[in-house]
């Protein structure tokens, strides 16, 4: 019966995207425009430029060993730093009510900055390369996890703080085992927001100057007119964020179901 309940699951989630694609294919068929390929001519593409190699590489080509790990090591050391630099500054702004009403205009006129516009800013300081692109994802997705570890440090329950006052805890360690784990919930959420935005970061930031990485085979399809190719690459990225998300919520239910467990024996 489990079985049958996890089949049926599938299907019900499945249908619809199996029903798009179908009409798709047919659509494009029909229509037969340059522009939008059909499916199967993009899966192919797909194929060939990074899934045709062979079994000993898992079929990843050398190409796709090559775009995916550039890609993805300055998606997740860029987002990792935000990340960590999110959770400190934030902790400490949210503690602190002078600095949360000092820094807090700051913070915003700062996060609503579209970070593509400061790209050619970040090329003339650290030129084209590595830190540039890694520059990039880090400061365009720090402020979910920044603002979002400060809303949840300063909703943390009062009485929980003065009990382990009371208790002797010291300010330190009230931080790492009660005002954290508390806000927890609000930087996992952040942590979820952010790696949807590295991903889109990521191939902006690859969109200059870069020879390696899924953002760099994006632009050299276009410019070359290979259409097929540029849409398995924005499948590539779409798999990719489906991937990243349905990871990070499972890490985060797992991690987390101290925290739901609590609220339910709390209600």
């Amino acid at each position: 019966m489990r079985a049958l309940g996890a089949l049926r699951g599938v299907v019900e989630r499945v249908w619809l995207v199996a029903a798009v694609v179908v009409l798709w294919e047919l659509v494009t068929r029909a229509v037969d425009e340059t522009y939008f390929p059909p499916p199967t001519k993009i899966i192919d593409a797909l194929h060939e430029l990074w899934f045709s190699g062979p079994a000993s590489h898992v079929f990843l080509t050398d190409k796709a060993v090559d775009d995916f790990s550039t890609s993805l090591t300055h998606l997740f050391v860029g987002w990792a730093l935000a990340g960590a630099a999110g959770v400190l500054a934030g902790a400490a702004i949210g503690r602190s009510r002078v600095l949360y009403d000092l820094l807090n205009p700051v913070l915003e006129f700062l996060r609503a900055i579209p970070p593509p516009t400061l790209v050619p800013f970040f090329i003339i300081v650290f030129q084209l390369g590595t830190t540039m692109q890694v520059v990039t994802i880090a400061f365009g997705v720090v402020w979910p996890v920044l603002l979002n570890t400060c809303d949840g440090v300063r909703t943390v329950d009062p009485l929980q703080l003065e009990t382990a006052r009371v208790f002797g805890v010291g300010r330190l360690r009230r931080l790492l085992t009660v005002t954290l784990p508390a806000a927890s919930p609000k930087i996992f959420a952040g942590l979820r927001v952010a790696l949807s935005f590295a991903l889109i970061l990521m191939v902006i930031s690859e969109l200059f100057g870069s020879t390696a990485g899924i953002g760099s085979e994006l632009i050299g399809a276009q410019r070359s007119f290979e259409l097929p190719r540029m849409w398995a690459g924005i499948v590539m990225l779409g798999l990719l964020g489906l991937m990243f998300n349905a990871v990070f919520m499972l890490l985060e239910r797992r991690l987390l179901s101290w925290h739901t467990g609590a609220k339910r024996l709390a209600s």
